[in-house]
């Protein structure tokens, strides 16, 4: 197996803040490695580092085996305001996409002489099969109208252009920071499959738990500036990384025992210092370095007191609101229940967030009406919060609220102290906001809503630039909340911890009020979606079968009575189904191995032949389907 890249002796430090030092790793071929970190460790540091964006503090070194194509993927994107998305994409997505995008600027002028060089280019680099694929990611990432000006996209689609230019790069090494921020539920499954089935070698920061364990085998933790090695998935991780904390502290207590001896042995007879054994003076110190580590999770400590909650909380009657000629909500009816936990889901931009701020009040109703309980407390962490003064220091944000916090046992704790709970010691306290990482702004806003003490808890994509450990901690809160609680997230996890029920938003004003977790609305969604399928195949079967005996004059057998199925013909019917079920997965996967434009010639023509074979297959089937149950 190749050596794809060779990192040795990276360090990086910010001031006095060593975020780690003296870093040796290497990265081989085929691997898929996430890379897991509190916020504010240094991950999107390393990562600018291996992409050549910043370099090593210590005059380190970063070698990539020759000759293979790299793609970098940031955490937030910057993109050309003057371009629309077709450029922006092409611009970044190597020489075959400027080829296609010659080809299709060529199709739209009035010059024969110029449509016949782009497509002699075409035919010499091979871009057909890369025209499709352009126009099968585009379509993944729901990047429809290519002449939407860059200046017009909010974060998440800003993020689809850059990582719809990444993949066309078809890098064999991808580097992606937060690659799931920001994106729709849909394509966060579709990058899932698509890094899954890519042979490209992949290092990765990611929060998104689900997509760590199903696409990366390794684990890279980043830990008080040392870097761990895990071959395994996230759930190997969390128990092997248990196990290295426990025996680090172990063989610390043991060094701390031996200390007490060292020590005692170190003050006797202090003026034949001269003539004690060098080596064990040396082994003392080496001694007592050791004895002073320990590894400790740190980890934020939510305590917050919850304001009392009455009966009623919030009643919706006939509720819905337009923009112009637009519903974002239609005929909306629901009151809300004590302590329930509610899940969001839809695509971006189908109005879930017009939803939470007609419901709080931000919004007017166009029409209906909302009732809100006296009693009601509401803490907002918007997607789109983080609006600091980036001059303000960390205390000056938090004494803007308030300079004490009742906590959840009653006991009243000053900014400072509160602060501390959330991982931002007094020597962090007269940091400058524009200082901070992604990680630690989404925690400083997150205080500044847990500190109103609210009873109705709304978090709008409170995921994102958060670390793992710090929400690990959230869900424990959030679990045994004692309020109402809306979640809307893309992180099929945490809503699967979390969420009692779903309200999915599936366009056009409609919301489907889901009673079941993410897991099981995904599965039903599947199925209905397979179950449609084969509805399709076996209409179109019929329509063949029909067709045939008009063709042949056919006279159809009309029989008084159905006769029932033998035991035999039942057995055959189950076994249709599951093999007409098989081959549409089958099918499925050549299409999209075939638009890939990543076979060889060879298997190029394999593909093509077994497709044909399974259409001809999955259309006798289905007409024997149809026969055993007419």
């Amino acid at each position: 197996m190749a050596c794809y890249l060779q990192a040795e002796n990276l360090s990086k430090s910010f001031g006095p803040q060593i975020l780690f030092k003296n870093l040796n790793f290497n990265i081989n071929e085929g691997e898929k490695i996430a890379l897991i970190a509190p916020n504010g460790s240094g991950k999107t540091s390393l990562l600018k580092i291996l992409a050549g964006l910043d370099s090593s503090d210590s005059g380190g070194s970063v070698k990539f085996m020759k000759e293979i194509k790299i793609a970098y993927l940031e955490q937030d994107p910057v993109c050309n305001p003057e371009n629309n998305i077709f450029q922006e994409i092409f611009s970044s997505s190597g020489k075959i996409a400027e080829i296609v995008a010659e080809y299709e600027s060529a199709l739209h002028s009035n010059d024969p002489k110029r449509v016949e060089r782009a497509i002699n280019a075409m035919d010499h680099s091979d871009a057909w099969q890369f025209e499709q694929k352009i126009k099968n990611v585009l379509s993944q990432l729901n990047l429809e109208d290519l002449e939407q000006p860059m200046s017009h996209l909010s974060g998440g689609q800003i993020k689809r252009v850059a990582l719809a230019g990444t993949l066309l790069r078809e890098a064999d090494f991808l580097i992606l920071d937060e690659p799931t921020n920001h994106l729709d539920l849909e394509v966060i499954e579709y990058l899932e499959d698509y890094l899954k089935r890519s042979s490209c070698t992949l290092l990765m920061v990611t929060h998104d738990r689900y997509f760590l364990d199903r696409v990366c085998t390794e684990i890279f933790e980043l830990d008080a500036g040392k870097l761990y090695n895990y071959k395994g998935n996230y759930s190997y991780f969390l128990e092997k990384r248990q196990e290295r904390v426990e025996n680090f502290n172990s063989e610390t207590e043991r060094a701390r025992n031996l200390l007490r001896t060292e020590l005692d042995w170190m003050r006797r007879m202090p003026q034949a210092r001269a003539t004690k054994a060098k080596y064990r003076i040396n082994a003392f110190y080496d001694l007592k370095e050791r004895a002073d580590q320990n590894v400790s999770d740190k980890r934020i400590n939510i305590n917050v007191k919850t304001s009392r909650l009455g009966k009623k909380i919030i009643n919706c009657k006939g509720v819905s609101h337009f923009y112009a000629d637009y519903c974002t909500i239609d005929d909306f009816t629901y009151n809300f229940a004590r302590y329930e936990k509610i899940g969001i889901v839809g695509k971006n931009g189908v109005g879930k967030s017009t939803f939470l701020n007609v419901i709080t009040g931000a919004l007017e109703p166009s029409s209906g009406t909302i009732e809100q309980g006296e009693t009601i407390v509401f803490g907002y962490y918007k997607q789109d919060g983080l609006e600091f003064n980036p001059e303000d220091t960390v205390i000056d944000v938090v004494r803007e609220i308030a300079e004490v916090v009742t906590l959840g046992d009653g006991k009243v704790a000053t900014v400072s102290q509160f602060l501390n709970y959330f991982l931002f010691p007094p020597n962090m306290h007269y940091t400058k906001v524009e200082k901070l990482s992604g990680g630690e702004k989404r925690r400083l806003y997150l205080i500044t809503v847990l500190m109103k003490n609210p009873n109705f808890l709304i978090l709008d994509e409170p995921t994102n630039d958060l670390d793992i450990l710090t929400l690990n901690v959230l869900e424990e809160y959030l679990k045994n909340f004692p309020g109402c609680l809306i979640l809307v997230s893309h992180d099929r996890y945490f809503l699967d911890k979390l969420a009692d029920h779903l309200f999915v938003f599936q366009g056009n004003g409609k919301i489907k009020d889901y009673v079941g977790t993410f897991a099981d609305y995904r599965e039903w969604v599947r199925s209905k979606t397979s179950n449609a399928v084969k509805s399709e195949t076996r209409k179109e079967a019929h329509i063949k079968k029909n067709a045939r005996k008009e063709k042949y004059n056919l006279c159809p057998v009309i029989t008084p009575d159905k006769r029932k199925l033998t035991f035999k013909e039942q057995r055959e019917l189950q076994q249709l189904e599951a093999d007409i079920d098989l081959m549409e997965k089958e099918k499925n996967s050549l299409e999209v191995a075939l638009s890939s434009g990543k076979l060889s010639p060879e298997d190029l023509y394999k593909s093509s032949t077994r497709i044909g074979e399974i259409i001809s297959l999955i259309d006798s089937k289905s007409e024997r389907w149809l026969e055993l149950n007419d």
